[in-house]
Formats: structure tokens, sequence, C-alpha cells
């Protein structure tokens, strides 16, 4: 994780960016604007994932919102335990493989002497995170997995590769559209808040960089059974130059008489199909085994 420039993070740490956990240390000014997007309220219980320096971290922390950070880099997350503020529970953990939430529900927000007589407003558990380039995809759909068990997160705002962004708002019948698009538009409404050039991190990347937010709720259409679900778009995708017919076939010999249920044209392209003509499939995929 990565989150500060080279003239800033190695007179404070002398570490250097390490490539195995795709390190781009964020500039101080465009981590003000990555927080100002943020925008903390007091009710706010934040997960950051990959603190690295703090450049994110510390002006979260100074709103006074507690913050839970997991950061598997050992020596970044030494030196930022020195430096955060009690507000701040660091832990050295791969976020892919550690259970945040029994540890995260157990915050309780901050709230500013002004407010303290009124009503206290219900917690919102946000998730931030400027996410290395090699995982961010791992990462995203940990936090749908996260969010649909346990009706946790209230959003998500995350720094990713522009082609994740990309991706991620992704309409059907475009190159972009895939397995990530419909398994995070299914839980999620997503938008682009702020592109970033190379030249905001240090070392630079060879990409561009785009901070999203997935704001977490539940599914519009209708799934039957989540497993089925993810079985028929894993399986489309895997075979998304063929037709729906022959790429169906991997996952059940009845894909054509479950297509032709479903009536969608079968000589058509997985790429094409909307997340409610997903769970149609799924639907019919599963009525289709029972009645077996």
């Amino acid at each position: 994780m990565s989150v500060n420039t080279r003239q800033v993070i190695r007179p404070r740490t002398g570490h250097r960016p390490r490539k195995r956990f795709g390190q781009h240390f964020l500039a101080d000014a465009w981590a003000a604007k990555v927080v100002k997007t943020i925008d903390v309220q007091p009710q706010d219980v934040l997960l950051e994932i990959g603190p690295g320096a703090g450049a994110i971290t510390i002006p979260l922390a100074a709103t006074g919102a507690p913050i839970l950070a997991v950061e598997i880099d050992r020596d970044l997350a030494g030196d930022l335990a020195r430096r955060v503020p009690p507000n701040v529970s660091l832990i050295t953990a791969d976020f892919l493989r550690y259970d945040v939430v029994s540890y995260l529900t157990a915050l309780q927000p901050s709230r500013p002497p002004s407010t303290s007589d009124d009503p206290a407003a219900p917690r919102r558990f946000r998730v931030v995170g400027n996410l290395p380039y090699n995982i961010s995809s791992p990462v995203l759909f940990r936090l749908i997995e996260l969010s649909r068990a346990h009706a946790l997160f209230t959003d998500a705002t995350l720094m990713v590769q522009r082609e994740v962004a990309d991706r991620l708002v992704a309409k059907p019948s475009t190159k972009a559209y895939g397995v990530l698009s419909v398994f995070a538009q299914i839980y999620a409404d997503i938008e682009r808040t702020l592109d970033l050039p190379p030249t905001a991190f240090s070392p630079p990347p060879k990409v561009r960089s785009s901070v999203v937010r997935l704001t977490f709720r539940r599914s519009k259409v209708r799934i039957g059974d989540e497993l089925v679900f993810q079985q028929v778009v894993k399986t489309a995708f895997m075979q998304r130059r063929k037709m729906l017919s022959n790429a169906l076939k991997h996952f059940d010999p009845t894909a054509p008489a479950v297509l032709a249920l479903a009536g969608i044209d079968g000589t058509r392209r997985p790429e094409t199909l909307t997340l409610a003509e997903f769970a149609k499939l799924t639907e019919l995929f599963v009525s289709v085994r029972t009645s077996l």
C-alpha cells in the first residue's frame, strides 16, 4: 500500500517502495484531495486498507474518527504506529485473510461536544484505501463478499488503476464489462470521483489512477442462489468471445434450453447480458436442476 511522496516519506522512514507490495507513495497534496472526497462525518468508523506511510491516515485521524488500519508491510506499519494518534488502531496483516469485521464493530465513533446532546446517529462503517494495483481486484471482491455477508459497510472510497475503475463502471456491450463489473454493480452504486496522473505518486506508476466510491446496497435484482449466480457469470466470461449457448454449456449442458426459456438469444455474447438477465438465467438454472 502506498500513501506518500519520496520527498516526504524517505526522510521520515527511510523506506524504499517494495515492488512485491505494489507500493507507489501518494503525494500529500493529492492525499488531501482524497480525504476531502471521503468527507468524514461524526458517526463514521473507518477501515483503511494499506495505510502505508500515513499520508491518508494522518489527516483522516485528525477528524477524530476511529480508524482500523490494516497494513501488510511490517516496516511501514512499525513506523506509522509511532506517529498515529490513539484513535487509530494499526494491525499488521493481510487484509485478504484478516477478519476485520469483529475488530471493526467494536469501535465506536467520536462525536464533537457540540453534538453530544443530540440523538446518536447510527454508526457508519466506511472503507478507504489506496490499493496496490496487483491486488486491487481481489480486494474489491473481498469487500463485496463482506458487504453481502454482513451488510456492514456504507461505502468504500478506493484508489485503483484507471483500467479497474473502467471495469467497475462499465456497461453491457462494452470491452471493459466483465465479472468485476457484474459483481460490483449488483451490490453497489459506483461513481468515479477523482482521476490522478502518474506524477501524483513516487515512484510514478506506468498507469493512471482513479478514485472510485462504491455505495453498498441490496441487490436491485433477485438472486435466488448466490453460488449459482457467481458460477454462471464466471463461466460466461471465461468464454466471452463465444456465443452464450456454447459458453454456458461448460456450466450446464442444458444451457441452450435454459436460454430459450429465458427468452435470450443463444447467439449473443456474454458481455451483452444485463444484470437482470444474468439473474434470470440463474433462477432458471436452479429451477431446472431442482426439477431433475
